[in-house]
């Protein structure tokens, strides 16, 4: 009793946006980069032309490591793992007594 089953090609692109970006990293992309663009371009004071250069300059990648994350997560969940670990750390003295840091 061998029962084959047949998985279709994009069945890990579900919740994603165009199958490779998650949403949570969408969202935070969006949080991240809207700030940075509105001041761009309220308080540069330069030409359209330099202004939209800046802006490139700035939000590509801005945007590309809000959309990609760090190792595989997101921003939020990296940097809240991160704090956790640094809330938790400790220091081991010559002594062997444990402080925190």
């Amino acid at each position: 009793m061998n029962e084959t089953y047949h998985l279709p090609t994009n069945f890990t692109d579900a919740g994603r946006i165009m199958g490779i970006f998650e949403l949570r990293n969408l969202i935070e992309t969006i949080l991240l980069v809207v700030p940075v663009l509105y001041a761009c371009i309220v308080w540069l004071p330069m030409t359209l032309t330099t202004k939209i250069m800046v802006i490139m300059v700035l939000i590509v990648p801005l945007a590309g490591f809000g959309l990609i994350g760090i190792n595989d997560d997101s921003l939020g969940r990296w940097l809240s793992s991160w704090w956790r670990w640094r809330k938790g750390r400790r220091m081991i003295l010559y002594r062997g007594e444990v402080t925190k840091q």
